[in-house]
């Protein structure tokens, strides 16, 4: 029987150094090449709680949604090799949407490692996919040099752009003897911004009659600046997935993304917060009367062709404050002001009449969800016209894959976010397509009572391929049609309170009763085809260099 460990060890070096760099859960799937891992943390369960998942993806997922809900650094553990392949899905959205977190991933003995002996959860190149998905991954193959490598991976944590850091530690390094003094490493450098370039932005601001502002996940955390940089220069703010809630749905300089492409032929000025900018530079189109501005945290993002008239690597907490102070009086632009509000009705009224179905369900969500209450995204219809017509109030309360389009993370994340956020409600949407992929993930809700919601959407297909099939293969159906199961029994096999709601009305009522429910609910709701949402997606080109 293996007996507590007490010992100043790798492994008691790794549980120390999550303590003192704020961890207090982590999210896992144990294994046998991290027991003595698990066994170091036993005794210190009161500051660092493990929270079991069934499937190593849904373990870091987990710990995305909780990133994502919180703002703050999370973190994970999963053994190597099918383990690390099972989360690599969530590490790789992770990535994508720029979120914190802190992978411990256990490999093969030291000496096994590259030399195809066939052990239990080899796989050859481990570290270098794991280094493909993160900002920085490492191997820790000595006691002596460990703590100065784990002390480099909270370094690059904090570094630059948010994204995930990961080191993997082979099973006969937990027991090593490692001397070690667990301490947080010092803050990085404010990035404030050349104050030339601050200035040039605020002549070109100035300069301009009708500005655009876009934001992406990195503008999340400067909300109340953005919108004061918005209300002075009178500019619509547009967000897509990741940038929602930072500028709030009830305000009127508020743009969902159609809106916006509405808008771009005739906007002289584009200032890009915390985003790739990728839609309106490679999508819309740029020409010679419109100028750029872009501010951004990683400085490769700002060298992306076309590049911006003036572009600023720096921290938006230091630079928006400088911008602000650097503006001169502004001209009022009530044209523009109105031109915003007419073109938002125009477009608006397009959406509500073009996607009646999914707005009536999206509806129904809202009216139950409380303003503060957090929304997770999924791949499926509904979630599709979410992203430009779901209304969002708050920052961090609209939760989005982001680019990688990952089917299927919406359960798992939501049940991150749930516990992280026992503060306020979470609602989760899935198709039974993408449902199916860490439905397990219900029984570490009810094991863990996470109050999460999980309403699902059943059209018994893969909806969005069986759509496009319908209007661009003249519906010549192949590989979309699926048999599901019944989710509220399946649901309730777990222990989850599950209800079925057949009309929008009977949504709200049934996701009202959910949200006052301590604890984990699901919802089904049957559902048929829906119309197409692409043509306010999939936006052509606006302006022609």
């Amino acid at each position: 029987m293996l007996k507590r460990n007490l010992k100043k060890n790798v492994a008691s070096l790794v549980v120390d150094s999550l303590i003192a760099n704020d961890i207090q859960t982590l999210y896992c799937v144990p294994g046998v090449q991290n027991d003595h891992f698990f066994n170091a943390i036993y005794d210190r369960q009161d500051e660092l709680k493990p929270i079991q998942a069934r499937h190593e993806q849904g373990a870091v997922y987990m710990a995305l949604g909780a990133a994502l809900a919180t703002g703050r650094h999370q973190a994970f553990s999963i053994v190597p090799g099918p383990g690390f392949l099972n989360g690599a899905a969530a590490l790789c959205t992770a990535y994508a949407v720029n979120a914190q977190l802190f992978g411990v991933v256990g490999q093969i003995p030291s000496g096994a490692i590259g030399k195809g002996l066939g052990l239990l959860h080899e796989i050859n190149g481990q570290l270098d996919i794991m280094s493909k998905l993160t900002k920085h991954a490492d191997q820790i193959l000595s006691s002596i040099d460990a703590p100065a490598q784990m002390q480099t991976a909270w370094t690059k944590l904090h570094s630059g752009r948010p994204r995930p850091v990961a080191v993997e530690i082979p099973v006969d390094l937990w027991l090593q003897a490692c001397e070690f003094d667990s301490e947080t490493p010092p803050p990085a450098a404010p990035l404030k911004g050349e104050p030339s370039m601050l200035s040039e932005a605020a002549l070109l601001i100035d300069n301009s009659r009708r500005p655009l502002i876009v934001v992406g996940s990195g503008a999340q955390d400067h909300a109340e600046k953005v919108k004061e940089l918005a209300t002075c220069i009178g500019a619509g703010t547009i967000a897509f997935r990741n940038g929602h809630g930072v500028m709030p749905s009830d305000n009127e300089l508020h743009l969902n993304m159609p809106t916006g492409h509405a808008l771009w032929p005739d906007c002289d000025l584009v200032i890009g917060l915390g985003t790739r900018l990728i839609s309106q530079k490679k999508q819309w189109g740029l020409d010679d009367l419109i100028k750029v501005i872009h501010i951004d945290i990683d400085p490769d993002q700002l060298q992306i062709t076309p590049q911006a008239d003036v572009a600023i690597h720096a921290d938006l907490k230091y630079a928006l404050p400088q911008l602000l102070n650097n503006l001169q009086q502004q001209a009022k632009r009530d044209e523009w002001r109105d031109q915003i509000a007419l073109t938002k009705q125009t477009i608006n009224a397009r959406i509500n009449a073009d996607l009646a179905p999914q707005l009536s369900w999206l509806s129904a969500i809202r009216k139950a969800l409380p303003e503060n209450g957090i929304f997770v995204d999924e791949l499926t219809q509904i979630g599709f016209v979410s992203r430009f017509a779901f209304p969002t109030f708050q920052p961090r309360t609209f939760l989005s894959t982001g680019y990688q389009g990952t089917l299927g993370w919406g359960i798992a994340t939501s049940i991150g976010a749930a516990h992280a956020r026992r503060d306020v409600p979470v609602v989760s949407i899935a198709g039974d397509g993408g449902a199916l992929f860490s439905i397990t993930e219900l029984a570490t809700a009810v094991h863990h009572n996470i109050p999460v919601n999980i309403v699902v959407m059943n059209d018994h297909a893969f909806g969005n391929v069986k759509g496009i099939q319908r209007d661009e293969f003249e519906g010549r159906y192949i590989a979309s049609d699926l048999t599901s199961p019944d989710f509220v029994a399946l649901a309730k096999s777990f222990g989850v309170t599950a209800a079925r709601a057949h009309t929008p009305s009977e949504l709200e009522f049934e996701l009202t009763k959910a949200i006052a429910n301590d604890g984990p609910n699901l919802i089904e709701v049957p559902v048929g085809e829906f119309p197409s949402p692409w043509k306010y997606i999939q936006l052509a080109k606006a302006r022609i260099s």
